[in-house]
């Protein structure tokens, strides 16, 4: 589907904000608890901003660091960055000082946006505005955006740092204006979108324009997260596009709220972060009438491969689609060779969403994206001959028992369909003569009555080679995260086997 066209093609994300303003005026840009805010008071609040910005010395191409929590106001102080030509970047509000210096390091920053009582670490060595100091009232004239260029950086997005110390991958407005072109089923007009994202998060920074294109209401989902108050916000906010992990959904279901209503108003679902089993696809479209989708996307590119609503319900729950337009993947080996067809290969990406680099590192670009566009990522899947990749685990997550490669993902995709497990991850540890063996590190849907390591070493081998059960059992309260919330390997495999 194609991008409704903005007030005078705009080429920089500057000007597109400029023409959602004109376009979309008091139309919902943002739906922050009892705080509501159009694209028209959004779009003139940053530019009070931005006259701010400019009094502190903040010019086209520096860097502006935003440390403060999701919602409208960091949504101004981006908007407000990018009309004044700046290069926008969100610190996640998990991060510790430590990672917190490592990035502002090599941000370089002219600029930090903090909140200051938030309790978030301090920043010592680069300028500081305080959020209170953002203006609330609104600038309806001055200078038009910032004359800067397309292939301009616009944005730098961090990784989450599960290998090592954070990087930046930055985008420019090119960049950003395509994510709005692949988004696919994922936007349409008058859509309101349930956003759960942090919003440093490349799902948040890298598809503003998406937002500004579809002239799409972002309702920033209410946290702690329940059944009632999720089933209360997709209703009243007449929700069209929702996100959930597989648990949440499987909660909705049985919300006494939900019986006999179902959402008329969410045309689709995203499970995110884990597999959705096909029964939970197939009964969330028939109760609440919600067809569930399934994407896949990086730091380094936004925007790769996804399912279609009218993907059958196993497809859903095992794979991660197909290319999205303009997107395309291929597999290859440690020496750059494409795999043959359903053999697993580290997942190359191109097309116009990838990343332009790295942030201030040469070296680290050269050595994933090559001169053609290919970005090596560190993901491994195989192609089915439907065309759907399934991911199957990250190159230096395999483990290999007696001789055998084992990908955890793939283990953990079949043992979250276990009835009695709520989260799980598998590690590989060392193990005299085998080689590695796998562990299971679970968390029991229900702590008193938790699975045994025979009935989930039975539930693998029967649907998976028997070399790739489990042969370790260990049961945990939670999962450690990482400020991206993904499950934290390196702090696991620490915690269980260090020390």
């Amino acid at each position: 589907m194609d991008v409704p066209p903005l007030h005078g093609s705009p080429e920089t994300l500057g000007q597109a904000l400029a023409a959602a303003a004109e376009q979309y005026g008091d139309r919902e840009a943002y739906v922050d608890g009892a705080e509501r805010i159009g694209f028209a008071r959004w779009i003139g609040r940053a530019r009070a901003l931005a006259s701010v910005l400019t009094a502190r010395g903040v010019r086209p191409g520096d860097v502006v660091a935003l440390m403060l929590p999701s919602g409208i106001d960091y949504a101004v102080c981006y908007a407000a960055a990018a009309w004044i030509g700046a290069v926008t970047t969100g610190l996640n509000t998990r991060l510790g000082p430590r990672e917190v210096t490592a990035i502002l390091d090599r941000a370089a920053p002219a600029l930090v946006i903090r909140d200051g009582a938030a309790g978030l670490p301090e920043v010592t060595a680069w300028p500081v505005l305080d959020r209170a100091e953002v203006p609330r009232e609104t600038a309806e004239d001055g200078p038009a955006p910032a004359a800067v260029r397309a292939e301009d950086p616009a944005v730098i997005v961090w990784t989450s740092g599960t290998t090592g110390l954070p990087k930046g991958a930055w985008f420019d407005h090119h960049n950003l204006a395509a994510a709005a072109r692949t988004a696919g089923v994922m936007s349409a007009p008058d859509d309101r979108k349930l956003v759960s994202t942090p919003f440093p998060h490349a799902g948040y920074m890298g598809k503003l324009w998406d937002q500004l294109g579809w002239g799409t209401t972002f309702v920033v989902s209410p946290v702690p997260w329940s059944a009632p108050e999720m089933a209360r916000v997709l209703r009243e906010e007449r929700i069209t596009v929702a996100g959930g992990v597989p648990t949440q959904w499987a909660k909705l279901l049985t919300e006494p709220s939900m019986v006999g209503q179902g959402l008329p108003h969410v045309r689709v679902g995203i499970a995110a972060t884990a597999p959705a089993a096909p029964e939970l696809v197939r009964r969330t479209a028939e109760l609440l009438g919600v067809p569930l989708v399934v994407r896949y996307a990086m730091t380094e590119s936004p925007s790769i491969c996804g399912t279609e609503p009218d993907d059958p319900p196993d497809v859903q729950a095992t794979t991660v689609g197909r290319p999205q337009d303009g997107m395309a993947i291929r597999l290859v080996d440690d020496a750059g060779a494409e795999v043959a067809p359903g053999e697993v290969g580290r997942i190359c990406v191109r097309g116009p969403v990838v990343m332009r680099g790295y942030w201030r590192d040469p070296e680290l670009t050269a050595s994933v994206l090559g001169a053609d566009g290919w970005l090596r990522s560190g993901d491994l899947g195989r192609i089915g001959a439907d065309g759907n990749l399934t991911l199957v685990g990250r190159v230096g997550d395999m483990y290999i028992r007696g001789g055998y490669n084992v990908y955890p993902l793939e283990v953990e995709n079949v043992l979250a369909e276990h009835p009695q497990i709520a989260k799980v991850a598998v590690l590989g540890r060392p193990a005299p003569v085998i080689g590695e063996i796998g562990v299971a590190v679970v968390v029991p849907a229900d702590p008193a009555d938790p699975p045994t390591r025979d009935a989930l070493r039975a539930w693998v081998s029967d649907r998976l080679a028997d070399y790739k059960a489990p042969d370790e059992l260990v049961l945990v309260d939670e999962l450690p995260l990482t400020a991206m919330l993904k499950v934290d390997r390196l702090a696991l495999s620490e915690a269980l086997f260090t020390g």
